[in-house]
């Protein structure tokens, strides 16, 4: 997909809300909003909208110094450590625990500070667990999970990584091998080694980093490791609205399970804002 006119002010409003994380003078908001600007002026409307964030979050860490989102990070993997026990054991009563951990892992992406200011993760438990979603092809999911032997699962957010673990305690209780991918530098709230090993992930499958700090998972910014593992496994599991924005028509066998969370997308999909999906990527062309 590409961005839009309506990213433009959008890009400005993440910059601000991710400023007011920091302890940073007035002044110094101000100056880096300047500074942002130029990236905006500069975004390429033929790339997807997670392209031109990419730049905008870099300018911001640079002239910072900081990681915005580092605190609230913690925070999110903490919160959703306590709900994990519980969760855990929804899943293991469900008569078809992939289905309800693949539920529950799309449930989580509404942890997505770089739009959300609050969320109501209970709430996004709840529709998520309900009969039918927006997209689902669960079916589909289901039959190719089954025949692979391993996956590759490209983690997304702080918080939302616990809910992941859930669903890749499933798939390896069911014999399949995972590969977890995370950042490689802090961007947004998105997941990093740090975090996911606060969460546990690395205690029960491999845990890698994509080489970069882009937003979603632009491959030309992905370092030469993480490139090998994506075009050696032909099942790949993406979580994350950034993570369909860069990877949908690629052609790979795909799965995203995200939420639609921003007019643009939700637009290119044809889907009403907060949409869920549990969508297999068509490659372009087909």
């Amino acid at each position: 997909m590409k961005a839009d006119l309506e990213c433009f002010p959008c890009f400005l409003r993440q910059t601000v809300m991710a400023l007011s994380y920091t302890n940073l003078e007035e002044r110094e908001k101000i100056e880096i909003v300047r500074a942002v600007m130029d990236d905006v002026r500069d975004a390429d409307l033929n790339e997807p909208p997670a392209y031109a964030t990419s730049f905008i979050y870099r300018t911001i860490s640079k002239l910072s110094g900081l990681d915005p989102y580092a605190g609230i990070k913690k925070k999110c993997n903490s919160d959703a450590l306590t709900l994990y026990p519980l969760l855990r054991k929804r899943v293991l009563d469900c008569p078809d625990p992939l289905w309800a951990a693949s539920r529950l892992a799309m449930a989580g992406n509404i942890i997505d500070f770089g739009i959300f200011k609050s969320v109501d993760v209970e709430s996004a438990i709840e529709r998520a667990m309900r009969p039918s979603i927006e997209v689902d092809d669960y079916r589909s999911f289901a039959s190719d999970v089954g025949g692979s032997k391993e996956i590759l699962y490209l983690l997304d957010n702080a918080g939302e990584i616990v809910l992941d673990r859930l669903l890749i305690e499933v798939l390896t209780e069911m014999g399949k091998t995972i590969t977890a991918v995370v950042k490689g530098s802090p961007v947004i709230n998105d997941a990093t080694m740090e975090d996911a090993e606060q969460a546990g992930i690395g205690t029960i499958c491999r845990v890698i980093d994509n080489g970069t700090d882009a937003v979603g998972t632009i491959l030309k910014f992905c370092g030469p490791p993480f490139l090998d593992e994506y075009l050696r496994h032909d099942l790949i599991v993406s979580k994350g609205q950034g993570n369909y924005e860069t990877l949908a028509g690629k052609d790979k066998n795909i799965y995203f399970l995200f939420q639609a969370k921003c007019d643009v997308v939700s637009r290119d999909l044809g889907l009403e804002l907060g949409a869920m999906l549990l969508k297999k990527n068509i490659p372009e062309g087909v």
